[in-house]
């Protein structure tokens, strides 16, 4: 009897290991054609704008990261935990994402009246003309509107693990907007194209996802009082947190655009767009790790052994990455153009910064996918704490002095992040 369960469980183990090894083969396959495609796009940009308009461009983004967080506010985190409780049911889970979709619609009214001023008021510091300032704020638009909804539309697909045409719309919208940005940025080397260009293949991306996610949730389904109770439950204790990490998370850019010059600006964004082989690896867990972790039993054991698992696989990743950078910094800048390959010593800072906000990253989506958030009276004043300890200690004023304090932030958030998941699951059930 004894041999007969060894077998069946050696068995489930294998099957177990054999599933998970089609699913990060597919998964990571499709997720490194979608970021060759969507690097070729930054470095496309980055190649072909002058570099004043790629300080624009960058300062776009950054406000469209900015706009597309406050827009969330941790709704998406809510519908994926209330999402979580009801996946296999339908019509229960086409009303959470509904609702959900109904709350952003609101929110995103609030996150354009904050956000647009400011943009324009930063491009008017960059010497921006006010017609170029219209033009790259009104090419926000689309990407802002489609971010809205996108994710939201993943998640019925993502809590049944229905990953490949999942993936293939994502190899779709890249390859879209890179065969956009390769038809324009020729011709027309302005900031507010390249915007434009790379928000606009989203829009047909979404109308897809809907179809693709009327297969396991019935999106005809009205928003539901109930619903939107629990999920704004949630989002009162996760907003505080969402607002003030949409400004630290872009702290850098900030402050070297109130403080350092245009050409800074530049070479932020510019050795920003490196950072994305780590938008793989986070999308994988986003898309892997994150709904399985929401569907686990509030088992102590079980979920802190998952935790433990997940964080050191992100932390080997990030070393591998960071020992390619430190080994290799010139061939790593040479993809940038000539512009920048000056800046050795500060890509491998900016990468660790960017490795250690990944890292921070995975804690966060991990906890908030159980439906836990952090007292935002208790994480903004640490956080706060660590802003003004790093403005004290680094010159925040120089390239060097602000990667430097980039790094000192993600840090004390990883300690947070992982001291907090940490408490949460020694409280759940022991067994």
């Amino acid at each position: 009897m004894r041999a007969v369960a060894q077998h069946i469980y050696k068995k489930s183990y294998y099957s177990k290991a054999i599933e998970w090894g089609k699913l990060i083969t597919l998964t990571g396959s499709a997720q490194l054609l979608v970021q060759i495609t969507g690097f070729l796009s930054g470095i496309l940009v980055i190649r072909l704008l002058p570099t004043h308009e790629y300080a624009l461009y960058t300062l776009a983004n950054t406000m469209l990261g900015t706009m597309t967080i406050l827009a969330d506010g941790g709704i998406s985190a809510g519908v994926m935990a209330q999402g979580g409780k009801v996946w296999q049911n339908p019509q229960q889970l086409g009303i959470v994402i509904n609702t959900g979709l109904e709350l952003r619609r609101k929110f995103a009214i609030g996150s354009l009246a904050i956000a647009v001023p400011l943009l324009l008021y930063l491009l008017r510091h960059h010497q921006a003309s006010w017609l170029m300032a219209a033009l790259i704020t009104a090419s926000l638009i689309p990407a802002f509107l489609s971010a809205l909804s996108g994710t939201l539309l993943e998640t019925a697909l993502k809590l049944r693990q229905d990953i490949a045409p999942l993936q293939k719309n994502h190899i779709q919208v890249n390859l879209g907007r890179l065969a956009l940005i390769g038809l324009t940025m020729f011709a027309f080397p302005w900031a507010f194209v390249a915007v434009l260009a790379a928000g606009v293949p989203q829009i047909w991306a979404n109308l897809k996802l809907r179809r693709l996610s009327a297969r396991y949730a019935d999106l005809g389904q009205e928003p539901d009082p109930a619903t939107r109770k629990e999920i704004l439950t949630f989002v009162s204790r996760i907003l505080p947190g969402s607002i003030y990490y949409c400004l630290s998370g872009q702290l850098t850019l900030w402050l070297i655009s109130s403080f350092g010059t245009t050409e800074a600006v530049a070479q932020v964004g510019a050795m920003s767009r490196l950072s994305l082989v780590l938008v793989v690896v986070r999308v994988l867990f986003s898309t892997l790790t994150f709904p399985r972790f929401a569907r686990l039993q509030q088992n102590a054991r079980l979920l802190f052994s998952r935790y433990v698992q997940l964080q050191l696989m992100v932390t080997l990743l990030s070393t591998m990455i960071l020992s390619v950078v430190w080994l290799f910094p010139s061939e790593v800048l040479w993809i940038l153009g000539k512009n920048y390959t000056n800046l050795q010593d500060e890509v491998f800072l900016q990468m660790t910064g960017s490795c250690l906000g990944l890292i921070s990253t995975i804690s966060y989506g991990l906890y908030t996918s159980r439906g836990w958030a952090i007292n935002p009276f208790l994480s903004i004043p640490l956080n706060v704490l660590s802003l003004v300890a790093g403005a004290f200690l680094f010159d925040v004023a120089s390239l060097h002095g602000i990667l430097l304090f980039n790094i000192f932030v993600a840090f004390v958030q990883v300690l947070i992040n992982t001291v907090f998941s940490i408490l949460k699951i020694s409280q759940a059930n022991p067994t």
